[in-house]
Parts: C-alpha cells; structure tokens; sequence
C-alpha cells in the first residue's frame, strides 16, 4: 500500500465530517476589470471581459491537507493562527453571463508566464483562468535588474505571481542549506547562476567565497559516466557585480564575477550554502482554494463578488511543460480535494510533461528541467499505482491520493518525441527498469505524437531545411513537425467526456508489447544512414536514481536535501521510439505532417556551441528533408525516397495531405476548420512546385489523388 493511500484512509472519514474550513480564500481584490479583445466577440458567446486582481488567502497549517506542505509548520502565522499567501489572478470571461458554457480552463502559468489562446483556438462560452503558483518567481524577481514586484498595489500584469513566506526556525533564528546551479553559455566579467532559464532565487549565505564551490565543467556525459571539472580557487571569483567595476567588483549576492573571465565553452557548477527557505509547496494550496472559490463561492469574506459567481460547472486544468509537471504532482499531493472534501478539477490536461515539479522540499528549484543533478524523477512518474521494484520501493502512482478521496480527475496526457530524448519519459511508460509497460488507468488518456520537438513546432510544409532550433544554439535544422492542431481537438474531446460523458479517442502511446520503445542506439531503432546526419549514441537523457542526503525523502521527492549537487547512484535504461527506413518514428496519432511527410522527423538535436556541445541540445528537435527527385537522391546515396517518387507532383502532395486530414479527423485528432487551413497551406507550400515532372511522376501523383478522391466519397 503506498504512502498517499495510507495517509489518506485514515484522514479522510476526518475531513467528511470536518465543517470547520482549513484552507480559504479570505479575500479578492479587483484591480482591473476592461474589455477583452478590444471589445470584440469571441465567437457565438459575444464580447468578453478582462478581470485581474489579487486573492489572499491562508492555510491552517495543523490540517492533514496542508500539513504535508515542506515547513508549513516553521512559516509565520497571522493572528487567527493561519499561515498567509497572497497570488495574482486574471479572468477571461463572457460579459453576457448568459453566454458562460459553464465551463471553467484554469491554465497553469508556465514561469510565470500567461498565453491567451487565439481566437482560432478558443473555446466557445468558456472562462479561462489564471493565478499565481511559483512562489520562487517573486523572490527572483526581488534579486535581479527588475524591481520587485509589490503585491500591495497592482501588478503591470505580466505574469502571474505567488508571495509565500520564508521559513525560519522554531527559535526564529534563519534557515540555510545547500543549493546547485549553473552558469551555461557565458562570457565577460560577470554572469548569474541559473536554473533552467531563472536565476537562482535564492541568496548566499555568506559573500564569502571560501564558503562555496566554483567548479569549471570542462568535460560532462548525460549520463554522469565521465565528469572533469576543476575547481576555480576562491580568491579568483566572487560574489559580486564587475560589469562596471573591475575584480573583485561591487558585492553581490546574485551574480558571479571571475577574475579571468568567463569562457562560453566551458559550464560552470556552483554549490552554495542559502538561507532564507520559501514555503513553495502552498502554490498547491493557492491553487487549490482559487479554483475552488471562483467555482463554488458567491463572494469573499468581506463580500467582495466573485467574478464567476453562478458561471462555472465544471473545470478543467491544462499545463505545458513546466506547468502539467505541476499538474502531475497537485494530483500526487491530494490537492484535487478541496477544503469541503469536494474535487477541484474535473479534468487535467498535462502536456509534454514527464515528470513531477521540483517543489515540495526544503530549497526547492521548481524551474529546473530534467538535466544532470536536478530533482525530477524521484517520486512516482506514472498514474496507475506500480512497484518501483528497480529502486525497492513500496508500489505507487501519481493518482493514489484521489482515488482514495474519491476526486479524482479525468485526464488526458500528450507527448512527443523529444520528452523519450530530453526528459526520460520512458520511465512513465515501463518503470526505471524497463521491463515491462505500465498500465494506463481507465480515467487517464494517453496520446502519443510521433517525431516532435518539445510543444510541436511551427507547422507548415516547406520542404527546405529550416534555420538551426534555439537561434543557433543548436546545431542542427528546426524541426517545424506540430502537436498545435492535435491538441486544439483534443482538449474539445476532454471538455466533451467531463461535461457530457461522452468517450474520448482511446490512449495511442508506444509500448514495449508491440516492439515500439527500444534503446537510443542507431542499430536497435533502425535509424537510416542520412547523408550529412551524424547518429550519436548516449545522447538520451536517462532515468537516474540521486542521493540528495538522508533527510530528503526521495520516494516522495520532500523533506530536506543535505547533497547539492546529489550522487549518482544508479543510471537507468533510456528507451526512444522505433523508426520506419525513412527515420520517422512508428508509434502514436502523428500530425498531417507526419503523415505526409517531407523528411526525417526527430525529437533529438544536437549542442552547436558551449560546454555540453555536442550533447542533446535540450528541449529541441531536428529535421532532415527529403532529396527532391530521384537524381538528387542517388547523387547523394541518400536511402530515402525522393519527394518526387513518393507524391509525383505538387498536386500529388495536395492530395496526400488532403487524405491525412481525412484520416486525422475521423480519429478526431483535428477539427475541421484546422483540416481546411491545413490543405490551403499544403495548396501555397513549395512542394515540388520547381520540380519538372515527367511521365512516371505523373502517374504517381494521379494514383494517390485517385485514392484520396476514393476515400473521401
């Protein structure tokens, strides 16, 4: 029995009969309220409204819902006994309450960040949602070139932000620990360790140098297998600004100044004692009593109206990356249970997210990716409850916690090729060990979109090679294969199995039954021989398993970390997807492109520049186009069809994609306005459009228009 399912039967008769609310949103403050749009509707549901503002809220940090929240107990309590937040919000709704579908989309701002959808995107009726859940996003802000942000007046409504306290001891004395980060890509005097993307959040405790490690990275495999640093001496760095003044610089707790400079081809680690610990893990609880407030509750304790008072009947979460790894562990924590006992979210739709978010321990990084060191795969990646036999752990599943407290979601999941190669998202699908597939619950659907980069790319169908992914940073062509369009469809079939029980699209994912997951290596994926496209092996990322010290609790990725960076003790098998002879991956719902193809579709590409250069350049795809004609293709000894013998003419093309779309939309992984524009821009495209065809190229364009005229009748 897992440790949620243990927790939760004996909390749970509890909390039935509690009446007394443990967790709430005190009060809302409305800073904003304008047209959306610039007043324009949004389809049959008219205009819409803009609402932004502020929820503060607090949490009773005694309650079995909160109390498994990392130091709740050392935070600072306000007068009633609770511990306090205070989150940033902005609403999207119909101004005609009327036209509300009743349907809630809370979509978890990633970073920080806010992405409207387009109006082509848009869900007819439905209120879309935002708050603030990174509580590590202020403090980053405080200790950067940016103001901090002030939650006592209006924010500029950027991003979406969370204000959570700093832990201290049960004698009010301050926190430290160690903390990890990294500086990546940099030159000059001067740069700032990162996380990802972010700065570190959190502050030194000592400027003193000889009070941490600097290490230049000069060598480093994913899998940790050979590592060569040298440690930079103290007196040659420190904390401090010297872009204006010359070493040792002006003292500063958020950036690194080196004597010699820094040299972009290098990487380089930095451990570090911190103080000043934030309470991160109640972004879950903000979460949490937001979405229940905006859905049950007519107004605030002050008597403050809700803006969705009476409009909402269901809700739905959607997160991307970043953001469904948060949705992963809300679920995993047992916050889908609200103060009442009742389900927060009715249904989840996590996408190209592998793993749990980096939150709920003591100096928790929730910005990391799933690099090298980096907490992410300790707790239990998958849904349905399982034995992590490989690690000798009790069984357990991301969905323990709602199943016993009757809230569960229902839930779609979707992922490409780059989370097997960047993200170890093998791990989900058949354990470390890679013995066998794990189950898919019956309320989980899992969809698989073949030859992706990380989110999709930008779609298209031109049939040249594209400038290469990350501005150059990577070495290789852009890979422009989407999941856009699938996912739009998707999220219509998820709305429709929540709200009117209709079944969704059955789960397409690789499985090791049917001989789709197979090592990275070139020989077990049956990976051709492109002219120009040098195969490397070792470059998957793989499952690890790390020692961050014996007061972090790493089957359930909490408690107090002593090891940064932590020890490798065990690297696990990195499965990838099979490739047919073109290198197209064989398994999942593949997009119009994918279908019709233009050439090699991979969710790999490769460091062009820095100190992990020619390792996976992180979270981006390539593409290799098809030769054009059959010339090009036995001058170059390419073992791949050329455009011209696969579609014959530009009109040949057409076709094809215009069977794909068919095929697409009777699966309903497309919906019928995208499979219109799909064909217009297959109709514009440069696809043999400067190719002379002869006879044999016109028979095979008309054989395929032919069957595609056949199956379209």
């Amino acid at each position: 029995m897992s440790w949620a399912v243990r927790i939760t039967g004996v909390i749970l008769p509890a909390l039935l009969l509690c009446a007394t609310a443990s967790a709430k949103v005190d009060r809302i403050v409305i800073d904003q309220r304008a047209p959306a749009f610039n007043g324009q509707d949004v389809g049959e549901a008219g205009p819409y409204e803009r609402v932004r503002g502020r929820i503060i809220g607090s949490v009773d940090p005694a309650d079995p819902r909160n109390a498994l929240i990392q130091d709740i107990t050392l935070a600072p309590r306000n007068a009633a006994g609770r511990v306090e937040y205070t989150a940033t919000f902005t609403i999207l709704t119909p101004r005609n309450r009327a036209a509300s579908s009743g349907v809630m989309l809370y979509q978890v701002s990633n970073r920080g960040g806010r992405i409207e959808p387009a109006p082509s995107n848009w869900v007819p009726g439905a209120s879309y949602v935002w708050t603030g859940w990174q509580g590590d996003r202020l403090a980053a802000g405080c200790i950067t070139d940016y103001p901090c942000i002030s939650l006592d007046k209006p924010t500029d409504g950027r991003e979406e932000v969370l204000q959570v306290p700093v832990a201290r001891n049960a004698d009010g004395s301050q926190i430290t620990g160690p903390v990890y980060g990294s500086v990546l890509n940099a030159s000059g005097s001067t740069a700032q360790t990162v996380i990802y993307t972010t700065p570190v959040p959190y502050r030194p405790a000592s400027l003193d140098s000889k009070a941490a490690h600097l290490f230049r990275v000069t060598q480093q495999t994913v899998d940790g297998a050979t590592r060569e640093r040298e440690e930079i001496a103290p007196a040659d760095w420190a904390w401090a600004d010297c872009r204006t003044t010359p070493f040792p610089g002006m003292p500063d707790p958020t950036r690194l100044c080196l004597r010699t400079g820094f040299d972009k081809e290098f990487e380089y680690d930095l451990s570090f004692t911190a103080r000043d610990p934030l309470v991160l893990g109640l972004g879950f609880a903000a979460t949490r009593d937001a979405v229940s407030f905006f859905r049950n509750e007519l107004a605030d304790t002050a008597g403050t109206e809700n803006p969705l008072a009476g409009r909402i009947s269901h809700t739905i979460a959607q997160g991307q990356s970043q953001s469904g790894n948060y949705l992963r562990s809300f679920t995993y924590w047992g916050f889908n249970q609200d103060e009442a006992g009742k389900r927060v979210f009715d249904g989840l739709f996590p996408t190209i997210a592998g793993r749990q978010i980096s939150m709920n321990f003591r100096f928790a990084l929730p910005d990391v990716i799933q690099t090298i060191f980096m907490a992410a795969s300790e707790a239990p990646a998958w849904w349905a409850t399982y034995a992590d036999t490989a690690r000798g752990r009790e069984p357990a599943g991301l969905l323990d916690s709602c199943t016993a407290s009757h809230t569960c979601p229902r839930i779609f999941e979707s992922f490409g090729s780059n989370e097997f190669w960047a993200l170890k998202m093998s791990a989900d699908l058949v354990g470390m060990s890679a013995a066998a597939d794990i189950p898919v619950p019956a309320n989980v659907r899992r969809y698989y979109f073949p030859g992706t980069t990380h989110g999709g790319g930008a779609g298209g169908f031109s049939s040249k090679a594209l400038p290469p992914a990350a501005k150059g940073s990577c070495a290789l062509s852009a890979n422009p294969n989407p999941e856009t369009d699938q996912n739009a469809a998707l999220l219509r079939a998820l709305i429709d199995w929540v709200v009117a029980g209709r079944m969704p699209p059955r789960s397409n994912g690789p499985t090791l039954s049917a001989g789709q997951l197979v090592p990275a290596t070139q020989q077990a994926m049956g990976f051709p021989s492109i002219p120009g496209v040098a195969f490397t092996e070792n470059l998957a990322n793989p499952p690890m398993e790390l020692d961050f010290g014996p007061g972090f609790d790493a089957a359930r990725q909490t408690g107090i970390p002593s090891l940064a960076p932590p020890a490798i003790k065990r690297v696990f098998p990195a499965l990838v997807v099979k490739v047919d002879a073109d290198g197209n991956e064989i398994a999942g719902e593949p997009s119009v492109q994918h279908m019709a193809p233009l050439g090699t579709y991979v969710g790999w590409n490769r460091w062009a520049v820095g100190g992990r250069k020619g390792q996976i350049c992180n979270l981006n795809g390539a593409f290799f186009p098809f030769p054009a004609t059959r010339a090009e293709r036995l001058a170059t000894h390419d073992p791949r069809l050329s455009l011209a013998e696969r579609y014959g003419t530009h009109d040949g093309y057409v076709c094809a994609v215009t069977a794909a779309t068919k095929a697409a939309q009777g699966r309903r992984f497309l919906r019928d306005v995208d499979a219109t524009r799909l064909i217009a821009e297959a109709k514009a495209s440069d696809v043999l459009q400067d190719v002379a065809a002869n006879a044999e190229d016109q028979d095979v364009a008309r054989a395929i228009c032919k069957v595609t005229a056949f199956s379209t009748r």
